[in-house]
């Protein structure tokens, strides 16, 4: 089969199903695994250059919901009667049947089988760890600097959060992401800042600018040096990378508890 993944977090997700040689082109942001770099680029995901996608007579197209603006994708892929599949995931479930749906549709549903599998037994290890922990920092998650966006509770790193042994500080807000500024983050004082901002590479981000922000000198995560700059691609798309992603981040917090792992 010829596929196209029209974003980062769908490319990878065929890398999981070990069907990565079916894919004959991605979107400009896919950055993972190495053979891509090869293939013919789409456009950015919420701008795809659907005339070059229908000239590579895909068998299927891999979709997405997961940033807003990406439906106009969908609505074209529709329009000229591509073939193609809607993927949205909000949670690590969501993934594990993303995994099964997209091996369904491309005719082998074992590999999807086997590779939700091994999601789910990677999650069930953190959590049978984090499970036994007493204490669980809270973590102040950083997708956006100015204006302020965070992951609320109806999103994946709340999930992330706790099987690393941790809490989201916004996971009482009943939202995927969620509009806040710095003093709502000076009242709810984290024991951890984790900035992870989309789209921009790890060493781009630089920890100092949290301390030109005012008050935030004396947040508890700033006083003891708990500011983590993490990689975007393994915390802000919801692929199966996630999982790699949570066992780093757990070693950062718990390195004791998660060693063996």
């Amino acid at each position: 089969m010829k596929i196209l993944s029209l974003c980062p977090s769908n490319t990878e997700l065929m890398e999981y199903l070990g069907f990565t040689h079916m894919l004959a082109g991605v979107d400009d942001y896919s950055d993972w695994p190495e053979p891509i770099n090869t293939l013919p680029r789409l456009g950015p995901d919420l701008s795809i250059n659907m005339d070059k996608a229908e000239k590579l007579n895909p068998d299927l197209v891999l979709a997405s919901l997961s940033v807003p603006g990406m439906e106009k994708n969908v609505e074209e892929l529709k329009r000229r009667q591509i073939p193609h599949i809607v993927l949205n995931p909000q949670s690590l479930a969501d993934i594990e049947h993303d995994l099964i749906a997209v091996a369904e549709k491309i005719g082998k549903p074992e590999a999807g089988i086997s590779a939700a599998k091994s999601v789910r037994t990677k999650i069930d290890a953190l959590q049978k760890i984090s499970s036994t922990l007493d204490i669980k920092p809270s973590l102040y998650w950083e997708w956006w600097p100015k204006p302020v966006f965070t992951p609320g509770q109806v999103n994946w790193l709340t999930e992330i959060s706790e099987i690393a042994g941790a809490v989201n500080l916004f996971s009482d807000v009943e939202l995927a992401s969620v509009q806040t500024d710095w003093n709502d983050i000076l009242e709810r004082n984290p024991d951890y800042i984790c900035l992870a901002w989309v789209g921009v590479r790890r060493e781009k981000v630089k920890p100092e600018i949290v301390l030109k922000r005012p008050g935030w000198s004396g947040l508890k995560a700033v006083k003891q040096g708990k500011i983590l700059v993490l990689e975007e691609e393994l915390y802000c798309r919801p692929s199966p990378r996630l999982i790699e992603g949570a066992v780093r981040l757990a070693k950062k917090i718990h390195p004791d508890e998660f060693s063996a792992l």
